[in-house]
């Protein structure tokens, strides 16, 4: 599984520390040095089965100093795509991305229900 992750996120950290307590094996990726591309957002977002809109980091300073709450609902889903590729910071973290589906942000119960 691969782990996408901001590492001084505080959410991330805690996200990790689980997965270690759970000697879960990952691949760790850096989200800002090593940004989802607009083809690995298109498939993740459909392997997680959420609104695409949950992949955005709406609690981010890059997310309202661009204004995206006014901007993203006259956006087509490939502008998302394109804009989510453009900068890391943007994108909701962490990311967990299975075999056949992807975690958006770190549900603890959510998480234990598919990995425990």
């Amino acid at each position: 599984m691969l782990f996408v992750e901001y590492p001084k996120c505080s959410t991330c950290k805690k996200a990790k520390a689980w997965l270690d307590d759970r000697n879960i094996e990952f691949d760790d990726r850096h989200i800002v040095e090593d940004n989802p591309t607009a083809d690995e957002l298109r498939l993740w977002h459909k392997m997680s089965d959420l609104p695409l809109r949950r992949f955005f980091n709406t609690s981010g300073m890059l997310y309202r100093d661009l204004g995206l709450k006014d901007k993203l609902p006259a956006m087509t889903e490939d502008e998302m795509y394109d804009l989510l590729a453009t900068n890391g910071m943007l994108v909701k973290r962490p990311l967990l991305v299975l075999d056949d589906t992807v975690l958006v942000g770190f549900r603890e119960k959510e998480w234990a229900a598919l990995l425990d």
